[in-house]
This record gives C-alpha cells, sequence and structure tokens, in this order.
C-alpha cells in the first residue's frame, strides 16, 4: 500500500503532535524531590525549574506524604533513600499502602546503589535508580526525561 506525500506528513505530524502532549514540550510536569540534603534539594529545586518542571520539595520522607495527603499529586517523585525519620523505601511502602501517589513516576536518587537496594525500589514500583555519584545535574535531569518519556504512553 503506498502513501501519498501529504498522508504521510499527516501522520507524522499527527505523532509529533501527540509526542509534544506527552512528553515534556508542553505543560509544566510537576515533580517532587524528596531530600534531607537542603543543599542538593535546593540545587535540584532550581535546575529543574530552569527545564520545564513545576518542583515541590519536601526534606523528608514524612514530609512528602504529608503534602500527597495534603493533596499534591506530582507526575514524577525523584527521591533519596538514606533519610531521618523514614528512609525512601519506607516512603514508598507507605505512599503505596495508601494509595497516595498511585500515577507518578517514583524515580530514586541515592548513593546506595548496591543490586539489593535497587531491587527494593524495583519491588517498590520505582520507574528508575540514579547513582548520585555517578551523575551531574544535568545527567540526573535527562535521565529523568528519559525516564519519563520511555514510560509515556502516546496515543495512536
Amino acid at each position: 500500500m503506498r502513501m501519498s506525500k501529504k498522508e504521510l506528513c499527516s501522520i507524522i505530524r499527527t505523532g509529533i503532535n501527540n509526542i509534544k502532549r506527552n512528553n515534556m514540550e508542553g505543560e509544566k510536569r510537576k515533580i517532587l524531590i524528596v531530600d534531607d540534603d537542603s543543599f542538593l534539594l535546593d540545587m535540584y529545586a532550581l535546575k529543574f525549574s530552569q527545564n520545564n518542571f513545576e518542583v515541590y520539595t519536601a526534606s523528608s520522607g514524612v514530609q512528602a506524604i504529608e503534602k500527597m495527603r495534603g493533596g499534591l499529586k506530582p507526575d514524577v517523585m525523584l527521591m533519596d533513600i538514606i533519610m531521618p525519620e523514614m528512609d525512601g523505601f519506607e516512603m514508598l511502602a507507605k505512599i503505596n499502602e495508601e494509595k497516595l501517589c498511585p500515577n507518578c513516576m517514583r524515580i530514586v536518587l541515592s548513593n546506595k546503589s548496591q543490586q539489593s537496594d535497587i531491587d527494593e525500589g524495583n519491588k517498590l514500583g520505582v520507574s528508575g535508580y540514579i547513582v548520585k555519584a555517578n551523575s551531574t545535574p544535568l545527567e540526573v535531569i535527562n535521565q529523568v526525561i528519559d525516564i519519563l518519556r520511555k514510560k509515556a504512553v502516546i496515543p495512536k
């Protein structure tokens, strides 16, 4: 079956519009960044806000859960694992139990890089696992965007 140039252009235009609508080029994505290190929290908040994200922050797992109970529905949550009060794995388990963020993508950003930690994250439903020490801030942002794009459902 041969298509005319006009039909092919129409299909390509529709695909591009769907990608724009479902990826990072449209409205800002809401991101909740959870880390007890205030320097890193502020730095990542600034970097993500400069890259078309609406940024929310929490300095602990407890604070993140309170924000979600209060109605925050992020598109993506980027979280550390090693935090006081409640570690990232405990926070994820609580979020899953209470169904606080059923449609958000959860991405771990941590220096805990043992395979057992990655497996625990996967068991709790994370979409990605980024090792802090191996990534510059720009690389973290690009990895988050790549994870969002790979997980996005693009309608036909």
